[in-house]
């Protein structure tokens, strides 16, 4: 594929209203490379909302020439950090970034970002901590600390939950698109662990709706009955990475709701904020 033919000419067609919906960019502090601030800004532009960009389009994002822009995404595609794909002339996210990805989980980014926060919350709540990701139609522990009484939740990191079920798994699909929901969990019957188990996809994407206007979720054991749950949304870059919960018997849970709801909001807010943009 040549990379310089297929950035040269990104068709109008295709940029016909698309607005820009990624955040604006701090300015480059002191001593940096503008070269390479460029290039990383150009990489941070993909997101979950906006996975693929033309040349033009790239340009008038940042304030570019249209030349400078090509030779940007030009660079990044020979180092396998983006594709062109040469019908559409349009670039997306390459395997180099999946690469770094794995690297990153597996060097323990998440769990070092988040660990104050779930061990502050552990201490204000005595309640066991978990921050999960997506993972398919379920969510995977990434981090987690255990309470402190002696009945308590234990979550395994590396575990796979079941994405339908649950405070964490409301908090993490609340914000993907019903046609995304309706992919991942329409093709087979959910699973009813209990009944309170939300099992008809109707009525989980109400439950979402639900989840998106408050900001929060809140489980009373839809897949344990002897556990509730608080959980909040973790964003990067506007798109949702990962939720954060307290989990707990549920008599205990149940009972200081409305504080630990608070407490998972600002924990929350503050992983979003470590997590950066």
């Amino acid at each position: 594929m040549n990379e310089v033919n297929g950035a040269s000419a990104d068709g109008t067609a295709h940029e016909a209203g698309r607005g820009d919906d990624v955040d604006a960019p701090a300015p480059p502090q002191p001593g940096v490379l503008q070269g390479a601030d460029r290039a990383l800004l150009a990489l941070l532009s993909f997101t979950e909302r906006r996975p693929e960009w033309g040349v033009s389009e790239m340009a008038r994002r940042h304030g570019w020439d249209k030349a400078v822009a090509q030779r940007i995404l030009t660079t990044l595609a020979s180092r396998s950090f983006l594709t062109c794909d040469t019908t559409t002339r349009r670039y997306r996210l390459g395997p180099a970034v999946s690469r770094l990805a794995r690297a990153g989980e597996h060097s323990g980014v998440l769990p070092s970002l988040v660990r104050p926060i779930l061990a502050g919350l552990l201490r204000e709540t005595g309640e066991s901590v978990v921050l999960n990701v997506p993972q398919g139609a379920g969510y995977r522990c990434a981090a987690a600390v255990d309470g402190t009484g002696p009945v308590r939740y234990t979550a395994i990191v590396g575990a796979v939950m079941p994405g339908h079920a649950g405070a964490s798994g409301h908090a993490i699909f609340a914000h993907y698109s019903e046609a995304e929901i309706r992919r991942l969990f329409g093709a087979t019957p959910l699973q009813r662990f209990n009944d309170h188990t939300v099992t008809g996809l109707d009525t989980l994407m109400a439950r979402y709706a639900d989840v998106r206007s408050r900001g929060y979720s809140v489980s009373h054991g839809e897949y344990d009955e002897a556990v509730a749950a608080v959980a909040a949304p973790v964003f990067q870059a506007g798109g949702i990475a990962a939720s954060l919960t307290v989990i707990g018997p549920a008599h205990r849970v149940t009972r200081a709701v409305d504080r630990i709801t608070e407490l998972v909001l600002a924990g929350a807010e503050e992983a979003t904020a470590a997590f950066g943009s």
